[in-house]
């Protein structure tokens, strides 16, 4: 399985943001898909998660309500919309494959992608 995260960039405090995910195979044990991010300094935390098939999504406290987390099944896809960013969103931000664990664990994830940096000015 191969990750390809993109979207990132600088953007202005409130401006809204889309990060892809495209993956190349999945495994059989592959329900979930996972966002994360990691500020400078800090260590990865969860950002969001979805079912590849039921579609439902768990998100942080710190970004329900402003990101929205959707999936692609024909294209092996799945994206992260964020608006309203603030600068404390400033990160780099992983997508994932969910092996075996909680979805808000990094240990829980098989395979990870690149990931997109995201820079966000007050």
């Amino acid at each position: 399985v191969q990750l390809q995260a993109s979207g990132g960039g600088l953007v202005q405090a409130g401006d809204s943001l889309r990060l892809s995910c495209a993956a190349s195979g999945r495994a059989s044990n592959n329900y979930f898909m996972g966002w994360f991010r990691q500020a400078p300094g800090k260590e990865r935390e969860f950002v969001a998660s979805i079912h590849w098939i039921g579609g439902s999504t768990t998100y942080a406290d710190s970004v329900r309500g402003r990101f929205i987390m959707s999936r692609d099944n024909a294209r092996n896809t799945v994206y992260l919309q964020m608006n309203g960013l603030k600068p404390e969103d400033t990160a780099v931000y992983y997508c994932a494959a969910h092996g075996l664990g909680t979805v808000f664990a990094v240990s829980s994830y098989d395979y990870w992608g690149q990931g997109t940096l995201v820079t966000v000015s007050s």
